[in-house]
């Protein structure tokens, strides 16, 4: 495996997926948009929790690369 870039395209890609299908629209719709306050109630959470547990994996990959694109780096020098 080549490192050339330290962002975390791979999960990005999976959460664009996960967020841009019509599930994940309808639950988008539904946490913010619905007008009912029950369905808000219930699909907010279940988003922020979802948007949460993206950002650590997108933060995880981040910090893999730069720690394999590090040790490649000094692996390098040496």
């Amino acid at each position: 495996m080549h490192v050339r870039t330290r962002w975390p395209w791979i999960s990005l890609v999976l959460s664009a997926a996960l967020v841009l299908n019509p599930v994940g629209l309808d639950f988008l719709y539904s946490a913010f948009f619905a007008g009912e306050q029950l369905a808000r109630n219930i699909a907010r959470p279940i988003v922020l929790t979802a948007l949460a547990i993206m950002a650590v994996v997108a933060l995880l990959e981040w910090l893999v690369r730069s720690f394999i694109a590090r040790r490649r780096a000094r692996g390098a020098m040496s």
